[in-house]
């Protein structure tokens, strides 16, 4: 038992380690408003939570104008209790998100801390939060970060369940499918009770599955949280979300790619070292133990998780990063497990060259300039503006302290410290740079048509991020005589005469004459 220096020493440490979680917990609030909504997912999930609050009906999403059965109504809800609480702006629609992204946060450490010890809680709970693809997807007005947190307290809970077998962690698991099928569908059902399947199988205790999938009290608690918005929306609105969402969402984003959303087979291989930024290397020590961790009862479940995800993504036609993330929760509690024997100075590499990448980002922009579409070519035209001095700054300093932390040798520290300083990076310079970059524009023709006194609407150019900074529905169609148009200045061309309101760069919102 430690006593004296070393019990103060060991107090000191878990001080420092409970700052640094609280500080990578308060990351996913900061700058939530500095950032205009991206195009296309924020805006869309953004313009149809604001459809909601214009027609009066909770019940059931629309986009300009028309259906959108693209997904489940929980993260609209929470969006619109948000906005009801805070007004309809970025902070608002974000912040279900964020606060989704600290319960995944904390799960891992309520996990961590059951399976393992208090001091790997910590760290899982750190690992978890300062990843780069939990602090994007945390940030994002969609309904990604629920979704992933309802999956993290499903899986936690499942392989809980599964090793100790308390009824209370089934309960908890069946909560988390169900919450998740309310926000994202199958998806939440399927990665979990696949995993679960193939782990028992692996052990040769496969009957024990129909434990967990024959639990009367469970489907009760699935039922009355999950069936009651998919039995109303029917009734009242028709089989419409049903065909829709089940054929085209789900089963169609697997027979061909929706939206250009496509990949090759190795599209997740490098969305994998992107994603567990700041902590790749650990990937590598993982990689080399593999069959330790397959004779670990939690390893195994992890790398189950990991590759059934990872197999079932990569053979979708649709591929977007964000799907990856499905299978993390597990892999990053056993990152967190590696984290605690780091040693290797060469796993603050990835984090000196992300800082290194991101501060010549903007010369690598302009470079490509010439070969990008006209559109973005428009929105590129005054990079330096945006990526100013500050931003250099930032970058260069981030990799020079990872650069000292790597001559220093305190590898699990200096993980940590850089995991910090890159999410408040991303959060606080380089998100508001590529947004006010990309988005600038489209967000002040918003604001202007805010106060415009004839109807607006949208043609040859498809940002529903507008329709939110309007603060009205603006539908997608041929525009009559009188009515603002939002839309690119090549298809000005196209229209019959008008007065212009606003233009920059490629952005436009005109006036028809009459």
């Amino acid at each position: 038992m430690a006593t004296g220096p070393a019990l103060n020493k060991l107090a000191m440490v878990r001080a420092f380690t409970w700052g640094l979680l609280l500080a990578a917990l308060a990351s996913f609030f900061a700058g939530l408003a500095s950032v205009p909504l991206f195009d296309l997912d924020e805006g869309a999930f953004s313009a149809a939570t604001l459809e909601m609050f214009e027609r009066g009906d909770f019940l059931a999403t629309y986009l300009n104008g028309v259906p959108r059965y693209d997904k489940p109504i929980l993260s609209y809800w929470l969006q619109a209790a948000s906005a009801w609480a805070f007004g309809f702006n970025e902070f608002a629609l974000r912040l279900p998100s964020a606060l989704a992204a600290v319960a995944w946060a904390l799960l891992a450490y309520r996990f961590a801390a059951r399976l393992y010890d208090r001091d790997t809680a910590l760290n899982a709970a750190i690992v978890t939060a300062t990843a780069v693809g939990v602090s994007f997807i945390g940030r994002a007005a969609t309904a990604d970060a629920l979704l992933n947190a309802a999956l993290a307290a499903t899986v936690f809970a499942q392989f809980l369940w599964l090793k100790q077998g308390r009824t209370h962690d089934l309960y908890f698991a069946w909560t988390g499918m169900a919450l998740g099928f309310l926000t994202k569908g199958p998806v939440a059902i399927a990665i979990p009770l696949l995993t679960a399947l193939l782990y028992l199988a692996s052990r040769g205790e496969w009957r024990r599955f129909l434990g967990l999938v024959t639990n009367k009290r469970a489907w009760l608690i699935f039922i009355a949280i999950a069936l009651p918005w998919y039995l109303a929306v029917t009734l009242v609105k028709g089989p419409g979300f049903i065909e829709t969402f089940f054929l085209k969402h789900n089963v169609g984003r697997f027979a061909g790619a929706m939206e250009g959303h496509s990949g090759g087979p190795f599209y997740y291989l490098p969305v994998l070292l992107v994603a567990t930024l700041p902590y790749s290397g650990l990937l590598l020590s993982l990689a080399r133990k593999w069959r330790e961790h397959w004779r670990d009862d939690f390893g195994r479940y992890a790398l189950i998780l990991l590759g059934l995800v990872f197999v079932l993504v990569s053979f979708s036609a649709t591929k977007l990063p964000h799907y990856l993330l499905y299978g993390l929760s597990a892999l990053l509690v056993l990152l967190a497990h590696e984290l605690r024997d780091a040693r290797s100075r060469w796993l603050l590499l990835p984090a000196l060259l992300t800082f290194a990448t991101l501060y010549f980002l903007p010369d690598l922009l302009t470079a490509e300039q010439d070969q990008a579409k006209p559109y973005y070519q428009s929105l590129l035209a005054d990079i330096d503006h945006h990526f100013g001095q500050a931003y250099r700054i930032y970058f260069a300093a981030a990799a020079g302290a990872t650069a000292l932390l790597m001559a220093w040798g305190r590898i699990a520290v200096g993980l940590r410290l850089t995991a910090l300083a890159m999410s408040y990076g991303l959060a606080l310079v380089l998100l508001p740079a590529v947004g006010n970059l990309l988005q600038g524009p489209v967000k002040e023709a918003g604001l202007l048509a805010r106060h415009l006194d004839t109807p607006v609407v949208m043609d040859g150019i498809n940002n529903p991020s507008f329709s939110v900074y309007a603060g009205r529905v603006v539908e997608r169609r041929t525009p009559l005589p009188g009515e603002a148009v939002f839309t690119v200045t090549p298809h000005l061309a196209d229209l019959p005469p008008y007065d212009i309101i606003y233009i920059r760069k490629d952005i436009a919102l005109v006036r028809l004459q009459k």
